[in-house]
């Protein structure tokens, strides 16, 4: 199974990276992929690299229901 998740652009470098942030962790991604990414955007992230821009409404509710899926408690043992 492959997890694609939305992040947000952060900082841009001078060649085709960008610092992402997600939930307060910052990462150096590779933006080789995508074009026309700037700072405030939302990628799609998989492996380090940004598959996609991402509408921001659609990053906001997929981060919620990520969100809401970890605070979720676990089921009992059976």
């Amino acid at each position: 199974m492959c997890l694609a998740i939305p992040v947000r652009v952060v900082e841009k470098g001078d060649d085709a990276s960008a610092i992402v942030d997600l939930g307060g962790i910052r990462k150096e991604i590779s933006l080789a992929l995508v074009d026309g990414v700037e700072v405030g955007d939302y990628v799609i992230l998989h492996v380090g690299y940004a598959l996609s821009r991402l509408d921001p409404a659609e990053a906001e509710r997929t981060l919620a229901l990520f969100a809401q899926a970890a605070a979720a408690p676990e089921p009992e043992p059976t």
